[in-house]
């Protein structure tokens, strides 16, 4: 099932750009991958803000710089990349801490996703849409960089069976990392289409959503 909530500034910024932009965002285990492969398989791009996460990291940028100054040496492995679990000791531990680090990183992928669109965009043979998918798009203030934002959603029991499957978590583990992110009713506000995917839900059925949004793009060819 998907919901289209609103296109006004969707169709005035595709005459503007011809590339249409869209955020795709969802908590974990909504299954944003599942519709970030579907997409791919029908030849559209897809950015990974994970991705470019792991880039801003890298040893050199400016970045990486910060959190050094930011958090101490001790979080620089033997290779001279961040170790993310000696870093993530520190910023779970303590909610100020993971503020910091949030501003520090985040900034740097939101350029990085903004360089992606650029490239994209002055690409001589334009290509119809771009997705990118972007975790905290909602929380890190992105979807002001997207033509479109579509929502993935489930429900927070079959959130939480696939979390326990995939993470091997206890049920009380799976509620906590639940809980410790934006709620749904936080994205939708953000969403011009909502994807409902559910325990019920096959991969046939989402197939057949993303074609529909796609379809509702008026720059779209059909591939």
């Amino acid at each position: 099932r998907c919901f289209f909530l609103s296109h006004s500034v969707t169709f005035q910024l595709i005459h503007q750009t011809m590339t249409v932009f869209v955020g795709l965002t969802g908590g974990i285990c909504s299954g944003k991958s599942t519709i970030s492969k579907i997409l791919k398989d029908r030849g559209i791009p897809i950015v990974d803000a994970d991705q470019l996460g792991h880039k801003a990291y890298a040893p050199g940028t400016s970045c990486f710089q910060k959190l050094v100054d930011n958090f101490g040496s001790s979080i620089v492995a033997e290779d001279g990349s961040i170790n993310r679990r000696a870093l993530g000791a520190i910023v779970f531990s303590e909610k100020s801490k993971m503020q910091e680090l949030n501003a520090i990183v985040w900034p740097e992928i939101r350029q990085l996703i903004i360089e992606e669109i650029d490239t994209f965009r002055n690409e001589t043979s334009s290509v119809p849409i771009v997705v990118v998918e972007a975790a905290i798009m909602i929380e890190a203030k992105w979807y002001d960089l997207f033509d479109q934002v579509w929502v993935v959603v489930t429900d927070e029991s079959t959130a939480i069976q696939r979390l326990i499957s995939r993470n091997s978590l206890t049920e009380e583990q799976a509620r906590q990392r639940l809980a410790a992110q934006t709620s749904n009713d936080d994205r939708i506000q953000h969403a011009n289409s909502v994807i409902s995917n559910d325990s019920a839900t096959t991969v046939e059925a989402l197939t057949a959503t993303v074609n529909d949004l796609l379809s509702s793009i008026s720059a779209f060819s059909p591939l």
